[in-house]
């Protein structure tokens, strides 16, 4: 594993090395984040993780699974777990992203616990996965939308923004409906965007979802009607 010690290692370092005190504080104000940020923002850090990644490619799933996964747990600061996500979603690897590693994105989503994490997983990485393999992903969504962590079931409602086309719409319909009556700002905001995404390919379609679902939260109706002047 001294691969994965060396990219793990380059990334802290790297990080480290970009660090901005004063940047650091606002940063972590505005992401409400009990962990520290260090104060890189994203152009730094993404330059800086196309030569980390580059330079340190991982020869198989199992030092992929296990890097991200030291980034992620074992992270002092916010942007650590950022490069655990970007690096789980870095191109040289998107042969590996496959239901085996729904797993990983499961603790990732859970433990982050917060849109700037979850949001970049349930789209880029669920959602890609969904559509490859729906027949293994969609019964685990459904179970997601049901479930007591607000962050699974977010996923479950958002997880299909840029589908598309390519939309399950009974997916969509059940997972919306399973938390209709939830007052939770972060799944109304969800629900609202995932069907606004959806109106710009279906916007008949969501006109007459909402008009048929009138307990849907102000919110959630405001977002999904933003483009369609309603």
């Amino acid at each position: 594993m001294d691969v994965v010690k060396s990219l793990v290692s380059a990334v802290r370092n790297g990080l480290a090395g970009l660090a901005d005190p004063e940047k650091a504080t606002a940063m972590r104000a505005y992401m409400k984040s009990e962990m520290p940020f260090l104060g890189v923002q994203k152009p730094a850090r993404a330059a800086l993780l196309k030569s980390v990644f580059a330079h340190h490619l991982l020869p198989d799933e199992v030092t992929f699974s296990t890097a991200v996964l030291t980034l992620w747990r074992e992270a002092e600061f916010r942007e650590e777990r950022y490069a655990a996500t970007d690096l789980s979603g870095h191109r040289a690897y998107a042969h590996l992203q496959d239901t085996g590693l729904l797993g990983l994105y499961e603790e990732m989503i859970v433990t982050g616990a917060w849109w700037d994490h979850v949001d970049e997983l349930a789209i880029r990485r669920v959602g890609p996965i969904l559509r490859a393999e729906p027949e293994t992903v969609a019964p685990l969504m459904l179970t997601w939308a049901y479930d007591e962590d607000r962050w699974r079931r977010r996923t479950s409602v958002i997880c299909q923004i840029g589908a598309k086309a390519a939309t399950d719409t009974d997916l969509l319909t059940r997972a919306v409906e399973a938390n209709l009556d939830d007052r939770d700002f972060f799944l109304r905001k969800g629900i609202g965007w995932a069907l606004r995404e959806y109106a710009k390919t279906e916007p008949d379609w969501v006109r007459a979802f909402v008009a048929a679902h009138p307990a849907l939260s102000p919110l959630s109706r405001r977002e999904a009607l933003k483009h369609l002047g309603g």
